[in-house]
């Protein structure tokens, strides 16, 4: 006889699913996706070459152009990413922002396009030094790097869930979900039940 307790423990953690059916059907089906999935990696790596370049110009006391440059860059692919990640957001979850799956990432982000927007200003308006204008980037970047690892370990975390309870995934028993079952959603399980990708 099935455990009650074991049925009830994976309820549990299919209510907490990343996406529901239909989000994921969007997701999969929103060309926003791609650009995201090109965006994400883009940035993680001009965040890179900028954050050697800023210590490199603290540590030297040159190229603080190309440090510049660089920051200015990141904060340019950070915008584009925010922007079409709202996209993204809306389509896959009806909200641009602060939808329930990501609300703590989506909270951080702001905080970090904040930081990366007061050094836009900092930088073109002259209010601080070279040196305060790189540190200022710094703490920028320790918030970017922190908001980044919070989105993998979510994303990371629904792809474990997909492969542990496939079968949970496909149905939460939430009453908007319920309303949302029908014959069409039979016919496309198959799509619906995808891996989730990142």
């Amino acid at each position: 006889m099935a455990n009650p307790r074991a049925k009830s423990g994976q309820f549990e953690k299919s209510k907490k699913a990343l996406y529901t059916p239909s989000e994921r059907a969007r997701r999969d089906a929103t060309k926003w996706t791609l650009v995201q999935g090109i965006l994400a990696p883009l940035q993680f790596i001009v965040f890179l070459i900028s954050l050697a370049l800023v210590v490199y110009t603290l540590r030297t006391g040159e190229g603080y152009f190309a440090a510049t440059t660089s920051i200015v860059l990141k904060t340019l692919i950070l915008y584009a990413i925010m922007i079409t990640g709202s996209i993204w957001e809306k389509v896959v979850f009806d909200k641009y922002l602060f939808a329930e799956s990501f609300f703590w990432e989506d909270v951080f982000s702001i905080l970090v396009l904040a930081l990366h927007t007061a050094y836009l200003i900092a930088l073109f308006a002259g209010w601080l030094p070279p040196t305060g204008l790189l540190w200022l980037a710094l703490g920028a970047y320790a918030a970017y790097f922190i908001n980044a690892t919070q989105f993998l370990l979510k994303l990371r975390a629904a792809r474990l869930q997909a492969k542990q309870f496939p079968s949970t995934n496909l149905v939460r028993l939430d009453s908007d979900d319920n309303a949302q079952s029908d014959k069409s959603a039979h016919t496309n399980i198959t799509e619906i039940t995808r891996e989730v990708t990142v």
